[in-house]
């Protein structure tokens, strides 16, 4: 059963930045797709980004040149580096993972499910 600590949340101006991060227990996390997705409120959820085991990685294209996401397999622990952030990148950020797939991405992911609660991430203008 895997156990995470989501953190890095919170409220943000536009333009400005956050790093996400989630730590897991009770998984083969090195071996592991694991990455994010957001949902907002009255909002369809919406696959963000992923990386693979060997660090190749996936992002949406509404992201893509403003977030990085990387992982530290030493620390179980997956991050997500957000820059110029856009009011519209307000949501609940989950991160998740699976073991097996040939589609590391942060579609896949949302259909696999979360892994824990989330954290929130507030953007105004």
């Amino acid at each position: 059963q895997v156990q995470v600590t989501e953190s890095g949340g919170g409220s943000v101006q536009a333009g400005g930045s956050l790093r996400l991060s989630c730590t897991a227990s009770g998984v083969q996390f090195s071996t592991y797709c694991v990455g994010w997705f957001r949902q907002a409120p009255g909002k369809e959820s919406e696959g963000v980004a992923a990386i693979e085991h060997d660090g190749s990685t996936k992002y949406h294209g509404s992201v893509k040149d403003r977030f990085t996401i990387s992982r530290d397999n030493d620390k179980k622990t997956l991050y997500l580096q957000m820059n110029s952030l856009k009011p519209e990148d307000s949501a609940m950020y989950y991160c998740a993972g699976d073991p097996m797939t040939l589609d590391c991405s942060g579609d896949y992911l949302m259909a696999v499910g979360a892994w824990g609660q989330g954290t929130l991430v507030t953007v105004s203008s």
